[in-house]
């Protein structure tokens, strides 16, 4: 189990910063409007985030850079849910209400292999950063073993999942 800092992108669910509904609904089965933390790359935070120093155990919340916020419509007459859903930024998966976010930073002498996929996201989408996220669903503890892993891949609709050198793809 985790003690002091996290496995982070060692034991979890990652997923495109625009993915925030089908994550929480479809595999962590809690309130679709929930935001995420993210994962960037060290040397592209400060262009979505005001942070100044590294935050490589997702331990800091920092604003959400004001280029990168949405202007959002007035308040008046809308319900709670409504509000909550408003996308608020470019990155509408990791912004809370508050336009803050809990910041995992990754660079490559610290964890190489997750720093090549967001570098390999990044090739293809524009954007170095993943919605970071514990490996379980509500109500259950982060998966411990492989067995959990699978068994937990098995009862969501995650896309894939990779254990060490192996990958398991979902198919229809």
């Amino acid at each position: 189990m985790e003690f002091g800092p996290r496995a982070l992108g060692n034991r979890s669910i990652l997923g495109n910063p625009e993915m925030q509904q089908k994550i929480n609904q479809k595999i962590k089965f809690r309130e679709s409007f929930r935001p995420f933390a993210p994962s960037i790359l060290e040397k592209d935070a400060q262009d979505y985030f005001n942070i100044q120093n590294p935050s490589p155990y997702m331990l800091l919340v920092k604003p959400v850079a004001e280029k990168q916020r949405k202007a959002i419509l007035s308040a008046k007459n809308k319900d709670l849910q409504t509000r909550l859903r408003e996308e608020r930024s470019t990155i509408p998966a990791v912004t809370h209400v508050d336009y803050s976010a809990r910041i995992q930073t990754v660079k490559e002498s610290t964890n190489p292999r997750y720093y090549k996929l967001l570098t390999a996201f990044k090739e293809k989408t524009g954007i170095g950063m993943l919605i970071n996220t514990s490996f379980n669903v509500k109500d259950e503890p982060i998966v411990c073993s492989p067995k959990d892993a699978i068994e937990c891949f098995l009862q969501t609709e995650m896309d894939l999942l990779v254990i060490e050198d192996f990958i398991l793809i979902k198919k229809a």
